[in-house]
């Protein structure tokens, strides 16, 4: 596993499946090699292009915050609900982490280093070039369904538990940000 990923992503260690862990890293990997943002970028630049330009939380403060939190409603879910609705926690891990992946294609920065969609994201918005991404790095498609599925796209499908999870995460921690209510 690249060491640049590993410090990028400390939540990998809670993959437990170690194909799927470094195939999650690998992702990352593909998605860097791709990019024209680097690692400092992402600590840097907004996590959101439509909440404004005042927002200081980073791509990575956001991102690690919906992992965070996605796990610890799929423990809960699997804690308290007796079986009823098994929640497969490295899939819900890998498809958390990977849910943006994308934005490392549709995101460039302009001349002041400000991260703006690029020509690549005007046409192929994040969960589809994730997924692209994803597939070459021999994801499964349990996973692939939750990139694929966590923005508005996914709207239109049914989605899996571990799915709608992220989804929601996602949307919890961007929402407010977007369309708060200013009293």
């Amino acid at each position: 596993m690249n060491s640049t990923v590993e410090k990028l992503w400390p939540e990998l260690k809670w993959i437990k499946d170690n194909s799927l862990r470094e195939k999650t890293a690998r992702t990352w990997e593909l998605a860097l090699e791709k990019s024209v943002l680097t690692v400092d970028d992402l600590n840097r630049i907004p996590f959101t292009l439509l909440a404004g330009p005042d927002l200081k939380v980073t791509f990575m403060e956001h991102k690690r915050s919906v992992v965070h939190i996605a796990r610890d409603a799929g423990n809960k879910i699997n804690e308290m609900y007796h079986g009823q609705l098994p929640v497969n926690m490295d899939v819900l891990v890998s498809g958390a982490i990977l849910c943006d992946v994308g934005k490392l294609l549709e995101y460039v920065l302009d001349e002041n280093g400000n991260a703006v969609q690029g020509n690549y994201g005007k046409y192929i918005r994040h969960p589809f070039s994730g997924v692209s991404i994803a597939e070459d790095a021999c994801i499964p498609p349990e996973v692939c369904h939750i990139i694929a599925t966590h923005a508005s796209e996914g709207d239109l499908v049914k989605r899996t538990t571990e799915a709608t999870l992220v989804h929601h995460a996602d949307f919890m921690t961007f929402l407010p940000f977007k369309n708060r209510l200013k009293i």
